[in-house]
């Protein structure tokens, strides 16, 4: 991570948390308040060339779903919490990722990072992506606002994602790393912001699955 984009990094999310500290006390208190489990939920996720850190959430899914179930989430999913569903929707939960960049873990701005298990699953060109600091926020993020709604009613929607979705991430994420910039960084967070607002979040989701690439069979 260059000089420049660490001092970004730095001052947005400084800035980030002096603006929206009452906004993560009143998220602390509803999630605790619901079901009286954990606030935050860490997870491992692989970063920068493969070094594997704790990725913070707020909790939105219950404490003990007695079947784990997939490492992803469809719409509906009976794991879910009633505050975690509202909190989903508007990636409210993402907030606490907010410490992982003053560490320098993350960044405001690259690719979301993935567990190790599908990080396994990469092929020597999609490795590539492992040369970037993950982020809060992305292009990706943004193309697949409506990733859980895809997920939904796959009959295994973990192929789905590794073969279809995350691909398709992985190629977004590349493309944009060759012409960033702290404008084209900062205009990818103003979207993710105007794509979280009610308006247009009621407008009908597009129909990513259109272009993804078919599954190849065994």
């Amino acid at each position: 991570m260059t000089t420049g984009k660490r001092i970004f990094d730095i001052a947005i999310g400084i800035a980030g948390l002096i603006l929206i500290w009452p906004v993560l006390l009143v998220i602390a208190v509803l999630v605790k308040a619901e079901d009286g489990g954990e606030v935050l939920f860490s997870q491992e996720r692989v970063g920068r060339d493969g070094r594997p850190f704790r990725m913070w959430k707020f909790r939105t899914m219950v404490t003990d779903p007695g079947n784990p179930g997939p490492q992803l989430t469809a719409t509906h999913d009976a794991r879910i919490t009633t505050i975690g569903a509202l909190l989903r929707q508007l990636r409210l939960d993402e907030l606490p990722q907010l410490f992982n960049v003053l560490v320098g873990e993350m960044t405001m701005v690259g690719p979301r990072p993935e567990v190790p298990k599908y990080v396994a699953s990469y092929t020597p060109a999609q490795r590539r992506v492992l040369a970037l600091t993950p982020g809060i926020t992305d292009r990706a993020s943004i193309e697949f606002l409506d990733e859980a709604a895809l997920l939904r009613g796959e009959p295994d929607p973990e192929r789905f994602y590794v073969d279809r979705i995350m691909p398709e991430k992985i190629r977004l994420n590349l493309e944009y790393a060759e012409r960033a910039t702290r404008w084209r960084d900062l205009m990818v967070i103003i979207d993710t912001l105007r794509h979280l607002l009610p308006r247009e979040r009621s407008a009908p989701a597009k129909p990513r699955a259109n272009y993804l690439p078919a599954i190849s069979e065994p």
